[in-house]
């Protein structure tokens, strides 16, 4: 009898302190929510405590970057220390063959997806496998969509950053202001170039210059004889060492965490205009862990979120209103020069034909 009552007890007390648990610590999302909105919050993040987990891939977020954006995100909604999220920084051309594995095979351990190339989400939706989420933080990215660098309902991008000319300019001192004066800027051999036959997002990089250089200009570039590379770490690290002296595709997002332990990195926004290569944020549609999955889309597009991603990696925010804390390295989309693509139309056999194109140019 003496147990039972101490059980009863104890039940009690846990009863009274829910009850009396005053709203100051409740989690951040949950105080600036009101009304409705609250209740449902509310349900979804007890829905993704008892998920339990989050699985979410990504081409560009250094694990340092991921681990903040995770911190932030528990606290955000606050859950519990054992809530985890499964962070994993892959190759464009591998992600994508990843998801296309799971897909084809029925067997989805994926719940998000961020990755810089518009005609593979866009070709998702339409296969019905990326989930419909109208998510509340996409009131801030009507101008995303408008621009075709998104779709509402199904994905907005978390940041975008760009390929373009890059050295150090402690080694090299170059005073180019057009795509046209890298040729010749190095000797033969000393530059690098990313490698569009193995990484989709050069390629869709390649697609869009040659809308504005035409064919021939890539046929000068490779008569530099440039060495191919994948990884936008080790563009910046070879540039670096003195290994090379100028790269193609140099990452104003590698040049910012370079240059922030010592390096002198300097990039060139050419004034034939960039490609911005959105990172297409979505939902795997049969997401293992769909309410985790909705509740990391909305606090990485939130002004939280974005912040981390920005002061971080130096991306290029899509969220209206939102002020770049260097805007030196990561600027309003406003002031660049982008070159217009319809990624929506692009198909696979389009990307075919320009990746094969380009491997008859360089034959790396």
């Amino acid at each position: 009898m003496t147990k039972l009552v101490e059980k009863l007890m104890v039940a009690l007390a846990l009863a009274l302190f829910v009850q009396v648990a005053p709203a100051a610590e409740e989690p951040p999302a949950l105080k600036a929510a009101a009304g409705p909105q609250k209740e449902q919050l509310r349900k979804l993040v007890a829905a993704a405590v008892k998920e339990g987990e989050l699985s979410y891939w990504d081409v560009v977020l250094q694990p340092k970057t991921a681990s903040i954006a995770i911190e932030a995100f528990r606290k955000h909604y606050g859950l519990p220390a054992s809530f985890k999220v499964n962070y994993s920084l892959a190759r464009s051309a591998d992600l994508v063959t990843r998801v296309n594995q799971e897909l084809q095979a029925d067997r989805v351990t994926m719940d998000v997806v961020a990755i810089a190339l518009l005609p593979f989400a866009h070709e998702k939706v339409k296969g019905g496998h990326i989930m419909r989420y109208d998510s509340p933080q996409y009131a801030a990215y009507r101008g995303v969509f408008e621009k075709g660098l998104g779709k509402e309902g199904y994905f907005a991008f978390n940041g975008a950053y760009l390929f373009v000319p890059m050295w150090d300019s402690s080694k090299l001192k170059f005073k180019g202001t057009s795509w046209k004066d890298l040729i010749g800027a190095v000797p033969e051999g000393r530059m690098s170039m990313g490698d569009a036959g193995n990484s989709v997002t050069y390629l869709a990089t390649y697609m869009g210059l040659k809308t504005v250089l035409g064919v021939d200009y890539f046929k000068k570039v490779a008569t530099m004889k440039p060495t191919f590379l994948v990884r936008s770490e080790q563009i910046a690290n070879q540039i670096v060492t003195g290994q090379d002296q100028f790269a193609f595709s140099g990452m104003p997002t590698r040049a910012y965490q370079f240059n922030q332990r010592g390096a002198k990195l300097q990039f060139l926004l050419p004034k034939e205009g960039v490609v911005l290569l959105p990172q297409a944020i979505f939902i795997l549609a049969k997401a293992p862990h769909p309410s985790a999955a909705k509740l990391w889309i909305d606090f990485i597009l939130s002004e939280a979120g974005q912040k981390i991603l920005v002061e971080n990696e130096a991306l290029i925010s899509g969220r209206a209103g939102f002020v770049s804390p260097i805007p030196d390295y990561a600027p309003p989309i406003e002031k660049l020069n982008v070159i217009k693509i319809d990624w929506e139309k692009i198909t696979a056999d389009d990307q075919n034909k320009a990746k094969a194109e380009w491997l008859s140019i360089f034959k790396p």
